[in-house]
């Protein structure tokens, strides 16, 4: 009698757990089907509504190779290429600013907090204004900065922990943010005017070629962060715990560098777009019930990227403005207040 209530028991907490672990699955699937539809909407509303609309139908024979004056022209060489390189940038920034969030177990641990967008505008401001380089070789300029300086950064920080990297990274950002201003300060108008239009950031007037370009690298990157990441549980338990389970530091610096060069193709293709990288984590970790997600994080990211890129081509009539300045308006606060919250709250990461 006793066998038959112990194998009851033990059939009933087998039943508990599996329920216990298919809620959160079953929760993530639907957040990501949410967001994967959403961002579909999003990006339906970028290329469709506007200024000039179109509907379903003309819009896929316009893709297919069907010529209409007018329509063909602003379809495919305004509207879609800036949702394709909105949605690849939003894709890259969120999935980084996710992951150095993770990896850092810091919500504050974002390319743009700790220098990485920065070191990245200043090498690409840097080869505008001093070297008088365009188009590729800005882009190779911003890559080579970004690594530079998160191999700084780290350097720096050593392996004490997140807050200690996002200490010394937001004193390098500073660091970088009077090197662009000495930068500016020292060039001509023409050259200077030039520079701004790259430094805040923006998806208009990007050729097919840089967004094939980009395309192409993050169809690398992207599958190498997937495999990277199974080790990302054990490692945001911790150096030693995850040293535990047989997951080295190294693993820690070979993520974090595929973060930085998620990020650094990103600014390379449109500028250092401010701030979707750090909102892009807590907003997916909000619609995850509190875990994290690279996934959601990218998803999240393309979404912003969409939105923030309608609201900047049509919020103020006959103006075009750069994607940056809307992700900036909204960063900010959003900064103050996720640091009031943690401070309201007690939280430190």
């Amino acid at each position: 009698m006793n066998t038959v209530l112990d194998q009851a028991t033990r059939s009933g907490a087998w039943a508990d757990m599996r329920a216990a672990t298919a809620r959160p699955r079953r929760r993530r699937l639907l957040v990501l089907s949410g967001l994967a539809l959403a961002l579909v909407a999003a990006f339906a509303v970028r290329v469709l509504l506007g200024d000039y609309t179109f509907t379903v139908p003309d819009f896929f024979r316009i893709l297919f190779g069907e010529q209409m004056p007018v329509s063909t022209f602003i379809l495919m060489e305004s509207k879609l290429p800036r949702a394709v390189l909105a949605v690849l940038v939003g894709v890259a920034l969120g999935s980084a600013g996710s992951l150095f969030q993770m990896l850092l177990r810091n919500p504050l641990a974002s390319p743009d907090i700790v220098g990485v967008s920065l070191g990245a505008s200043a090498a690409g401001i840097f080869a505008i204004l001093t070297l008088d380089l365009r188009d590729g070789a800005v882009s190779a300029f911003a890559v080579l900065g970004a690594v530079v300086i998160a191999a700084l950064v780290r350097w720096v920080a050593g392996t004490t922990g997140g807050y200690r990297l996002v200490l010394v990274g937001v004193g390098v950002a500073a660091a970088m943010v009077s090197v662009i201003q000495y930068l500016l300060a020292r060039s001509n108008t023409y050259d200077v005017q030039l520079a701004l239009r790259w430094l805040v950031g923006s998806v208009n007037n990007v050729p097919w070629q840089t967004i094939g370009l980009l395309a192409l690298v993050l169809a690398v990157l992207l599958p190498l962060l997937a495999v990277l990441s199974r080790a990302l549980p054990a490692l945001e338990m911790g150096d030693d715990a995850a040293a535990g389970l047989g997951v080295g530091r190294h693993r820690t610096d070979v993520l974090l560098l595929v973060g930085v060069l998620l990020t650094a193709v990103a600014v390379a293709a449109a500028g250092p777009v401010a701030f979707v990288a750090f909102m892009a984590g807590p907003i997916a970790r909000a619609f995850m019930g509190g875990r994290h997600s690279l996934l959601a994080g990218a998803l999240v990211g393309a979404i912003l990227m969409l939105l923030a890129d309608y609201t900047a081509a049509y919020l103020i009539p006959g103006v075009v403005l750069p994607v940056g300045i809307v992700t900036g308006a909204v960063g900010g606060p959003f900064l103050l207040w996720l640091l009031a919250r943690g401070a309201a709250t007690g939280r430190t990461g």
